[in-house]
C-alpha cells in the first residue's frame, strides 16, 4: 500500500499556497446583527399585539402571531450566529459552525408553516369578511414596514454568501411585504368599504412569501445533508485535480459546506511521482480556493493502486 499524505488548507506559515486561506469568521457582527434585528421585531410584534387587543382587530392580531413565528425564526439565526463563534473541541472538531447552516432549515419551514396558516384563515374570510378598523391597521402595519425593511437592510451585506443571513433576509423582506398588503387593504377598506381586500391581500402574500421560502427550503435541505454548494461544479473539480502534475487518478472526491462561507473537501489522488510533495499541496490548495472557493481542503496522496481502504464498499464514494 501506498503511502497516505494528508493536507488541511489552513496556514501553516509563510509560503506559495497557504496565503490563498481565509479563516477569520465575522461571527461576532453577524450575532450582533441578529440580535438588533431579533429585538426590533421582538418590540414591533409587541406593539402590533397590544393595538390589536385595543381595537379587537383580528387582523392586527393574527399578523402579530404571524411575525411573533418570524421573531422565532429570527431567534434560531441570533442563536446559530452565536454558536458558530464556539470554537472546535475534541468531540465537535468543526466547531458549530454547521448551526448556520440547520437554521435556515428550520426557518423556511417556518415560512411556509405559516403562509398556509395565513392561507387558510383568508379562506374562510372570504366569505364573510368581518368589519376592520382601517385606521389602526394602516397605522401600525407601516410602522412594521419601516421596522422590517430597516432590518432586512442590516441583514442585505454579505447574504449572498451567508445561508443563515439570507433566510433572515428573505423572512424579513416578506414581513415587509404582508405590512404593505395591510396597509394597502386598510387604505381600501377605509375608502371603498371593501373588507374583502383583507384577505384577498393575505392570500396573495403568502403565495409570494411560499414561492421565495421553497427555493430557500430545497437550498437549506441539500446543505443539510452535505450535497455539493450548488455554485461549484464537482465535475470541474475533478477534472482540475485529475489534470494537476503527476496525478494518475482522483477518487473519494466529497465536496460539501461546514457552515456560512466555508467550503470543505476531501480527496485521494494516485501520484506515483511525489517528489515535490509540499509545493504540490501548497499549489493544490491555493488553485482550489482560487478557482471554486474551497477553503478547507483535506487531500490524500497515494504512491499507488493498491490502498486496500480504497476496496472498502462501506461507505460508497466516486
Amino acid at each position: 500500500m501506498g503511502l497516505g499524505h494528508h493536507h488541511h488548507g489552513h496556514s501553516h506559515g509563510p509560503g506559495p499556497g497557504h496565503g490563498a486561506h481565509h479563516h477569520a469568521h465575522d461571527t461576532g457582527g453577524t450575532a450582533r446583527v441578529f440580535a438588533i434585528a431579533t429585538l426590533a421585531n421582538l418590540a414591533y410584534t409587541a406593539l402590533e399585539a397590544g393595538y390589536g387587543f385595543a381595537t379587537n382587530s383580528l387582523a392586527l392580531l393574527s399578523d402579530a402571531l404571524h411575525n411573533l413565528g418570524d421573531v422565532l425564526g429570527l431567534a434560531l439565526a441570533w442563536a446559530a450566529a452565536v454558536l458558530a463563534r464556539r470554537t472546535p473541541t475534541a468531540r465537535h472538531t468543526y466547531g458549530w459552525r454547521r448551526a448556520t447552516l440547520l437554521s435556515p432549515l428550520a426557518n423556511a419551514v417556518l415560512l411556509v408553516g405559516f403562509s398556509g396558516a395565513l392561507v387558510w384563515e383568508a379562506i374562510g374570510r372570504l366569505t364573510a369578511p368581518p368589519p376592520i378598523p382601517a385606521l389602526p391597521v394602516m397605522v401600525v402595519a407601516a410602522i412594521g414596514i419601516g421596522v422590517n425593511l430597516g432590518a432586512a437592510w442590516l441583514m442585505h451585506a454579505g447574504q449572498e454568501h451567508d445561508l443563515n443571513r439570507r433566510a433572515a433576509f428573505l423572512h424579513l423582506m416578506a414581513d415587509a411585504g404582508v405590512s404593505l398588503a395591510a396597509v394597502l387593504a386598510g387604505a381600501g377598506m377605509a375608502l371603498l368599504g371593501w373588507n374583502w381586500l383583507d384577505p384577498a391581500m393575505a392570500v396573495l402574500v403568502s403565495l409570494v412569501v411560499v414561492a421565495s421560502a421553497a427555493g430557500l427550503l430545497r437550498e437549506s435541505f441539500d446543505a443539510a445533508m452535505d450535497a455539493v454548494p450548488p455554485a461549484i461544479d464537482p465535475g470541474a473539480v475533478r477534472a482540475y485535480l485529475a489534470g494537476e502534475t503527476g496525478v494518475a487518478a482522483v477518487h473519494h472526491l466529497h465536496i460539501w459546506r461546514i457552515g456560512a462561507g466555508e467550503v470543505a473537501m476531501t480527496a485521494h489522488l494516485v501520484r506515483p511521482d511525489d517528489g515535490d510533495h509540499d509545493a504540490f499541496l501548497d499549489r493544490v490548495t491555493g488553485e482550489l480556493d482560487r478557482r471554486f472557493g474551497i477553503n478547507h481542503p483535506t487531500l490524500q496522496v497515494e504512491h499507488g493502486d493498491r490502498c486496500e481502504h480504497d476496496r472498502d464498499d462501506r461507505a460508497p464514494h466516486h
